[in-house]
């Protein structure tokens, strides 16, 4: 599946692309995002539009000189800006008879089952009515501990969610080099197969200081998606109307493996280890091969304070991460769990240590 041949399209637009120097909205860049938009969605291309923007565009309202660090006032912002950037959107897609919906998003609501599927049965009825939905995150009520970080990763999962046939990501720069483009010699990469192929490629840590992502996150989200089946497109967004046209623009990301499911997505992709759990050799085989949950007996040690419920890094004898899962067991608890039967544990502790250390249901391989 090409991008041009795409039903249904996600897009994402960073706040680096639409804003001006002084922090506020650029009507212009928007205007012309809109008009490139409105062309597919008239051509009968269900589109869903993932774009930042709303700190940015709350920033100089409230007399900041400059987008704020910290998360109070991020929320303060996000709160002010939400209206001017949907109001924008809004205003400007009207112009060419799209309607448009907001919907705010968190990490949560992409991990609790009910969460998720209130969010895609939202979005799916949206593009069933021909509503384009405007999807940011949640900026106002998101925690450190339930944030995306980036609307990046937050368009990659989106573009699972909806069941995507491409995802574009715009940025301000035309694409993936092997080194940073100013540098003289840097060579643009038209084409990423793999996650090999950008190995060992410098991207680099944050964005801009009005963004908060990067060329890191953008890579890390189009393999995310591209690793689930997904195209994409990174480029510049000024080229989002040859993107969409399947001109050659950007990188692009081509497809390397099967869906996964959301919440395989988001534990592999959204989340952030709490702690660590060291297994045996026997207990990689299992999870490798058959896809087996992770039991007590397998587990060599753990490091970390985490509590039952969150995601935990499972690593080979090497330390090298096998796995990813929710744990049900709380740290201080593994004292008298490690390398014991569940036989053991439910003999001497009772049924409550049944369960496994972490259900196969709630794991992911790495």
């Amino acid at each position: 599946m090409k991008i041009a041949d795409a039903s249904r399209l996600v897009v994402k637009v960073g706040s680096s692309s639409l804003t001006n120097s002084e922090g506020g909205l650029h009507a212009e860049h928007l205007d012309a995002l809109v008009k490139a938009l409105s062309r597919n969605v008239r051509a009968g291309v269900q589109l869903i539009l993932v774009s930042s923007g709303s700190i940015a565009a709350g920033t100089p309202v409230l007399g900041l000189r400059k987008p704020p660090r910290d998360l109070a006032t991020q929320q303060a912002a996000a709160s002010v800006g939400q209206g001017i950037l949907v109001a924008h959107y809004s205003a400007q897609f009207g112009e060419h008879d799209i309607r448009v919906g907001q919907v705010l998003l968190t990490a949560e609501d992409l991990i609790r089952r009910t969460h998720y599927r209130n969010a895609q049965r939202t979005l799916g009825r949206l593009l069933d009515l021909g509503v384009l939905p405007i999807v940011n995150e949640n900026d106002t009520v998101a925690t450190d501990e339930i944030k995306f970080g980036d609307n990046d990763r937050l368009a990659a999962l989106v573009a699972h969610v909806v069941q995507a046939d491409g995802l574009v990501l715009l940025t301000d720069i035309d694409g993936l080099y092997d080194r940073p483009p100013r540098q003289t010699g840097a060579r643009h990469i038209d084409t990423v197969r793999s996650a090999a192929d950008v190995a060992g490629i410098a991207l680099g840590g944050r964005g801009s200081g009005i963004g908060r992502g990067g060329m890191l996150t953008k890579v890390q989200s189009a393999l995310m998606a591209s690793e689930a089946g997904i195209p994409v497109v990174l480029t510049r967004v000024d080229k989002v109307s040859e993107a969409l046209l399947g001109k050659p623009t950007g990188t692009v990301f081509l497809p390397s493996g099967r869906r996964r499911s959301p919440r395989q997505m988001w534990l592999a992709h959204a989340t952030t280890a709490r702690g660590a759990v060291s297994i045996d050799e026997g207990a990689v085989k299992a999870l490798r091969d058959r896809q087996a949950s992770l039991l007590a007996a397998g587990v060599v040690s753990v490091s970390g304070n985490f509590s039952a419920g969150e995601p935990v890094d499972i690593v080979d004898g090497a330390g090298v991460p096998v796995a990813r899962g929710l744990v049900a067991y709380d740290a201080h608890e593994f004292e008298r769990l490690v390398g014991r039967t569940t036989s053991e544990l439910i003999e001497q502790f009772g049924p409550g240590y049944e369960r496994e250390i972490v259900h196969r249901d709630d794991l992911v391989l790495l």
